[in-house]
């Protein structure tokens, strides 16, 4: 959250000398606001909270080790592994990398793509464990989260993997780990709308699921990345984004 805050306070620093009206609502004032404990009616025992997470954990290490022993059939094992990738770049990066992927992988010894589908699930977990304090405070169901997460994975994988690969130096990992920290403030704020009040809230994560402005962001130059953060007068005319303006801060 103290990432989020300087990420707000950079952009109106950097944007002001522009009409304030143009400029897009904070998310840390009404960010900050939201409970991280949720519903306590609906909180899981602990008991069940760790049962859940070792038959998540259990069954990917289930599936990663039925893939790798597959890979040694006869015949048809070294298409297992260029297989798997294939699939798994296709839902990240589309059906062009995920074909080189697979047709580079036939060739590949086993031991590349194994460290690329290692690569790529340890960096999916490294940006679930990052984006953890902003779906701590906006309550998303499963099939919310997981269509959340599905819209946005070419742009998660990217970011993820490089910072993956940079926490794997000693020592330098653990100054990496800061900087990973507060850009993922930075791509909440482009992958996610300002969040309203808790007040205005109820409807707020099922509008989220689809990333409304996803084909022209990623068309943005480097240096214009904030060209889509604005408001319009069409979407003031929904009173849950109105509700947004309150969380702007200039001073």
């Amino acid at each position: 959250m103290d990432s989020l805050q300087w990420v707000d306070q950079t952009y109106i620093q950097k944007h002001k000398s522009e009409d304030p009206k143009t400029l897009r609502a904070m998310y840390y004032p009404n960010l900050r606001m939201y409970s991280t404990h949720g519903d306590t009616s609906k909180r899981r025992e602990p008991m069940d909270a760790a049962l859940a997470f070792l038959m998540r954990f259990g069954r990917r290490a289930a599936i990663s080790l039925a893939v790798y022993m597959l890979s040694y059939l006869p015949v048809v094992g070294r298409f297992v592994l260029p297989a798997a990738s294939f699939y798994t770049v296709m839902n990240a990066a589309g059906p062009i990398p995920a074909t080189v992927i697979f047709g580079s992988g036939i060739f590949l010894p086993r031991r590349y793509l194994v460290v690329f589908l290692q690569s790529y699930f340890s960096s999916r977990s490294l940006v679930r464990e990052l984006l953890e304090p902003y779906f701590s405070r906006v309550r998303f169901t499963k099939d919310q989260k997981r269509a959340w997460f599905h819209d946005r994975e070419g742009i998660l994988f990217g970011f993820g993997v490089g910072f993956w690969i940079f926490l794997r130096i000693p020592l330098l990992g653990v100054l990496i780990y800061g900087i990973a920290e507060a850009s993922t403030a930075f791509l909440i704020t482009k992958i996610t709308d300002p969040p309203p009040s808790p007040a205005y809230s109820s409807d707020f994560a099922e509008s989220q699921i689809k990333w409304r402005n996803k084909h022209e962001f990623l068309k943005l130059p480097l240096a214009n990345l904030d060209a889509h953060n604005v408001h319009t007068d069409d979407a003031l005319k929904n009173p849950m984004q109105a509700s947004e303006l309150t969380g702007k801060k200039f001073s």
